[in-house]
């Protein structure tokens, strides 16, 4: 027999199981007939079955927490005067005739292209059709800088300077018109009233945002020359009402930060003057203003922090950047004028808050003036014992060394190219309307050398 077989039942076993089963029965009814007489309201749970458990709560599932947004993140770097002189355009030139200024510029090439908005100061007009080139006192320079400027990466210039109108108001106009053949942004000169005082918007997408910066400039004066007569609003000079205005209209049609670039100062001389100093503190002052690169001095000169800035978070001011291009070195002038800085910028952008520049850095660039006027970012070819081009060793630590001596220590040394964290701006074209502006003009200066 299997061992886990059922044995069938005797006779006198069902019996015995009949009877038990009656004898249940009259226990339930005597019960119910107790609780009935008693006006208790009996449990419907039949005796000798178990209790019966209460419908099972299902538990509900926990709401999981959003993960944040990540913050949008991405660089601005800036670099001071493309100036070029004779020398500068004469090595750019092609056998076909032409010229190709970016075998000069490519020393740049990574800082420019991992950038995320690349701004360049551009010193002088561009030469109008059927004219001659020329160059110190009174320059128009060949157009073809802004190919290469565009080719490069740079995604706009400032334009205000004191050179602005050395050809007048046909220099204004090709040039912008060059600008925007390559799809170059520009501020601080127009075509219009319209253009010449509104800024140079660029919209970045990143991390699911779509980022606005506006670019305002303006120029101390223009070597002593008239603005042109009948269109005397077509170069934007300092007025730090106006560009607070323009700055504050800018934030409130939807620009998440303002970056502002000032052409004043001594020429070759590292120490701010007072005029610059009280320029960037009202800017600080006003709240608007995120950000200040300054030029004209074709030296470096310090950098700093100063009070005040959007929501009291500071302002950031390299008060000038010096040369980047140029044919200038202590031949010509002064040494420092071989250098300049390349500003690093970088800008964090939460999806439900403000923007603000959280990191600020200085890069320190050179010219090989006899190398065939080669930009270089010193920290790229320093650790070379054999210098680079027509540069020592020792000549590069000694332009490093005159660097490092004015800009001070308020914002650290960068010393490698960014990463570019997203595709390239779209550079928001200006409105060409013609609006009543008044630009106020301020005192000029006899002519100087750039």
């Amino acid at each position: 027999m299997p061992r886990h077989a059922r044995l069938p039942q005797s006779r006198a076993g069902q019996r015995f199981l009949a009877g038990s089963v009656v004898a249940a029965l009259v226990v339930v009814m005597i019960v119910l007939s107790i609780n009935a007489s008693s006006g208790k309201h009996p449990d419907p749970t039949p005796i000798g079955i178990g209790t019966r458990s209460a419908t099972p709560t299902a538990t509900p599932t926990p709401t999981p927490t959003p993960t944040p947004a990540e913050p949008a993140v991405f660089t601005i770097v800036a670099a001071g005067d493309v100036l070029p002189h004779s020398s500068v355009i004469e090595d750019a030139k092609t056998a076909s005739g032409g010229y190709d200024f970016s075998t000069e510029l490519s020393g740049l090439d990574d800082w420019v292209g991992g950038a995320d908005l690349a701004l360049c100061h551009m010193e002088v007009p561009y030469v109008p059709q059927g004219e001659k080139i020329s160059t110190y006192p009174v320059f128009g320079v060949p157009s073809h800088v802004a190919t290469d400027l565009a080719e490069q990466g740079w995604d706009g210039c400032s334009n205000a300077s004191n050179h602005a109108v050395d050809r007048g108001f046909a220099g204004i106009s090709t040039t912008l018109d060059a600008f925007d053949a390559v799809g170059l942004g520009h501020a601080g000169t127009g075509r219009t009233a319209a253009e010449a005082a509104s800024p140079q918007l660029y919209r970045l997408e990143r991390e699911g945002q779509t980022i606005t910066v506006a670019h305002i400039s303006a120029t101390y004066g223009l070597n002593g020359l008239p603005l042109p007569a009948q269109e005397p609003w077509s170069v934007e000079l300092i007025d730090t009402k106006k560009i607070v205005a323009q700055a504050k209209a800018a934030r409130k049609n939807g620009a998440d930060l303002v970056v502002v670039s000032i052409h004043d100062g001594v020429e070759y001389t590292a120490t701010p003057t007072t005029d610059q100093k009280s320029v960037m503190k009202a800017l600080a002052r006003s709240g608007e203003v995120d950000l200040v690169i300054g030029a004209h001095a074709h030296v470096p000169q310090p950098v700093a922090h100063l009070k005040g800035g959007v929501d009291g978070r500071g302002m950031w001011v390299a008060y000038g950047v010096g040369n980047m291009l140029s044919n200038q070195d202590a031949a010509c002038c002064v040494a420092q004028t071989a250098s300049g800085l390349l500003i690093t910028a970088t800008i964090t952008k939460p999806a439900d808050g403000p923007a603000e520049v959280t990191g600020f850095e200085w890069t320190p660039l050179t010219v090989d003036r006899t190398g065939g006027h080669r930009v270089y970012a010193i920290p790229d070819v320093i650790d070379d014992p054999k210098g680079v081009g027509h540069l020592s060793h020792a000549e590069l630590e000694a332009r490093l060394g005159r660097v490092e001596d004015v800009v001070g220590t308020a914002a650290p040394e960068r010393t490698a190219p960014p990463t570019s964290t997203g595709p390239a701006p779209d550079v928001v074209p200006h409105e060409h309307g013609n609006p009543k502006l008044t630009a106020t003009a301020t005192a000029t200066p006899t002519p100087t050398a750039g």
